[in-house]
This record gives structure tokens, C-alpha cells and sequence, in this order.
């Protein structure tokens, strides 16, 4: 093994189960329950995200939540889209029709250049096809399924016959506010509509933005409230997260001036603020496991596998943060993300076994974790439940 080699994912384990008291075999969960799998923009490793199709697969794989982001059209209908700009996730370009759509807008301090929902009625979105963000992924769905409502999810919940979570997300909130369409509102008479109103209910709403969740909170909303926490990137060379807009802190805070970082959040103090207006986090994974990779003697990381790559394959992972414990300490459930199958976003100590990593999170004592493949994760969290004699 080389030498850069911190920790194994079998040590990790081990040092969980022996945290948690594995004699008695406890969950070490917040509320000793088993973890839930989150359906990551529906069975997205499957098929073109957040679309009708997407979520009809999660729903059947068996997830226990499925996550559709949140924007607005132009006549103010939520629809499901990780992006105002529908030039990263539908065929929007190879419709000569909406040729002229094309600008360039400040999403969150970012200029970009494409198609925007806000500029398009809900009709008009129906007659685009989603098209997959990952080339590694199967691609001969790409245009054929239509961009889903947040009103069509809550159906296929509901016609479901089983209890499933919806995990909203307030996508942007302060780009659609600028844009005078507002989300929380229409979300919250969404849920309302759906007999959705209170803490008992299966939602979850989650943002980037402090500001959105406060504002439900401050409507009299009692829904579990998220607060996500971003970084930009890991440096391989030493595994700590790195800051670089506009992944650094909420737009809300940077439009207010707060200089301070998504790492803030983390702190002890951090997590008792989110604890005044949020039940749980949502980080990325790697503030609870990160990666470092083995720099070679010019100074560089090194491709250890020698593919002319670099990603996580050249990387082991770093022993585990605290973050669980402390978000626990404070009142806080963890749901991390995202996992995923492909080779190149697993680190070496996987040994390409994407179920090995959720099992390490597991043991970790996260509550729930997002997936783009909610089969794999299911099937990791039965694995690790027989383990555990549960």
C-alpha cells in the first residue's frame, strides 16, 4: 500500500463500531434509526435527471426520500432542475424556436451564458428533453423525458402507496427573487396543498441559503429545515477543503457583506446557529471524510494508477472528521452528499466499491445520505444492517 496511506476504509469501520458500543449493537444515529437513502435528483445515475422518468425509477428502486431542486418558470410554476440555466441539463440548444431565448445572466455573482427557466412559460419547458450531465453515463435517453413539476413528484408520492420523504430544495433563491418569483412561498402552499404542513410530515426542505430556511421558518413553517454546506474543491496535496466563489459561503451572505466561509458552519458555534432555524445539515462529503493524494518529487500529484488522470482513484481517504458527533451534540441529524458509482469518484481504499464507502459513512453514524444511485445505496445499507445484527 503506498505510503501516503492514512487510514483504511476497515479501520474506520472498526474505530465506529467500537465508538458507538458495537456489543449492543446501537445505530449511531441521531435517533438510533436507520440511516435513510435520499434519491439524488431521482435515480439520476440511471436516466436524465430530475425528470417524470427519474423519479418514477427511484420511487421503484425503493428510496426512502427522493430530492428535486427547485426553480420557477416564467408564469411561476415550480419545476425540477438543478440549474435556472437549462443549457447544462436539457436539449434547450437544438430548439431553433428558442434560438433567440439566448443571454447571459449574474446567477449568484456568476455570469453565465444559456437558456433560463425564468424566461420560459411552463409549456414551453414541457417541449424540452432532459438530457444526462455525466458522459460516463448512459446517454440514449438524452431528450426523450420531460422536465418534471414539483406538483407531478408530490403525485407520484402520493399514488405511490408508501410512506416517501420529498427533499425540496430552494434552487437560488436569491436569483429568483431578483427575478420577482419568489420560491418559498408557492413551496410551502405546494406542501400545504398536499396535507404537508408540519414536522411530522415526510419533507425536507433544504438550501445553501440561510436566509430561504428563515424566512419559511419566520411564514410559521414547522417542516424539517436543512441547511446544506458547499466547499469548492479538495486540495490532494493535503486533503483540506478549498473556498473559491461562488462555492465559498451563501450568495445571501456574500450580498450582505458576512466575509465568513461555508466552513464557519461546521464549528461548534456554527452548528448551534443553524440549530435556530434548522433541524439538520446537509454538507458535502468530504467534510466528513476527505481524500489526499501522493505528491511525487517535482512537487505535484501524482497519478498513482497511471490513467492520465487525476481524480479520486490516485487518492486514499483521511481519518473521519468529527462533524457527525458535534452535529449530534448540538440536535442535528447529517445527511451528506453526494455518493456515487463511478470509479474515478471513488478513493483507492474502495477498491472500485462504491458500497463500501456508504458503509463507512454508515458506520459513522450519518442519518441519511444522498445518491445518484439509490439501488446501490439501499443495497449497501442491508448489507450494513446484517452486519450490525439489525
Amino acid at each position: 500500500m503506498n505510503h501516503f496511506v492514512r487510514t483504511t476504509v476497515a479501520a474506520s469501520l472498526l474505530a465506529a463500531l467500537a465508538a458507538c458500543g458495537s456489543t449492543e449493537n446501537p445505530l449511531p444515529t441521531l435517533d438510533g434509526k436507520a440511516p435513510i437513502v435520499l434519491a439524488h435528483r431521482g435515480a439520476s445515475g440511471a436516466l436524465p435527471e430530475e425528470t417524470v422518468e427519474a423519479y418514477a425509477r427511484a420511487i421503484e428502486m425503493g428510496a426512502d426520500a427522493i430530492e428535486p431542486d427547485v426553480i420557477s418558470t416564467r408564469d411561476g410554476v415550480l419545476i425540477a432542475r438543478h440549474d435556472p440555466n437549462l443549457a447544462y441539463s436539457t436539449d434547450v440548444a437544438q430548439h431553433p424556436e428558442f434560438a433567440s431565448r439566448k443571454r447571459t445572466m449574474n446567477v449568484d455573482g456568476e455570469m453565465q451564458e444559456g437558456w433560463f427557466a425564468s424566461d420560459f412559460t411552463l409549456a414551453e419547458i414541457k417541449t424540452l428533453g432532459g438530457m444526462s450531465t455525466d458522459a460516463e453515463r448512459p446517454q440514449e435517453f438524452n431528450g426523450k423525458y420531460k422536465i418534471a413539476t414539483i406538483q407531478e413528484i408530490i403525485d407520484m408520492i402520493k399514488k405511490s402507496g408508501r410512506t416517501i420523504a420529498l427533499y425540496p430544495e430552494t434552487k437560488n433563491p436569491t436569483f429568483h427573487r431578483q427575478q420577482g418569483l419568489p420560491l418559498e412561498d408557492k413551496l410551502l402552499a405546494l406542501l400545504a396543498g398536499a396535507g404537508w404542513t408540519d414536522r411530522s410530515a415526510p419533507v425536507y426542505i433544504q438550501s445553501f441559503e440561510p436566509g430561504s430556511l428563515k424566512y419559511m421558518r419566520s411564514k410559521g413553517s414547522t417542516l424539517k429545515m436543512v441547511q446544506l454546506i458547499d466547499a469548492d474543491d479538495v486540495d490532494l496535496k493535503t486533503g483540506k477543503l478549498t473556498y473559491a466563489a461562488p462555492y465559498d459561503r451563501p450568495y445571501d451572505w456574500a450580498l450582505a457583506g458576512d466575509t465568513r466561509q461555508f466552513s464557519a458552519m461546521v464549528t461548534p458555534a456554527g452548528l448551534a446557529e443553524i440549530k435556530t432555524y434548522a433541524d439538520g445539515i446537509g454538507p458535502w462529503k468530504r467534510y466528513i471524510v476527505s481524500v489526499k493524494g501522493a505528491v511525487g518529487a517535482d512537487g505535484k500529484v501524482a497519478d498513482v494508477n497511471g490513467d492520465g488522470k487525476i481524480n479520486d482513484l490516485d487518492t486514499a481517504t483521511l481519518p473521519p472528521t468529527t462533524l457527525v458527533d458535534d452535529a449530534h451534540k448540538a440536535g442535528l441529524f447529517v445527511h451528506p452528499y453526494t455518493f456515487r458509482n463511478e470509479k474515478r469518484r471513488l478513493a483507492s481504499d474502495y477498491k472500485g466499491d462504491p458500497k463500501a464507502e456508504y458503509k463507512q459513512f454508515f458506520a459513522l453514524g450519518v442519518d441519511g445520505l444522498f445518491s445518484d444511485f439509490a439501488d446501490t445505496a439501499l443495497a449497501a445499507r442491508a448489507e450494513f444492517l446484517q452486519e450490525r445484527g439489525r
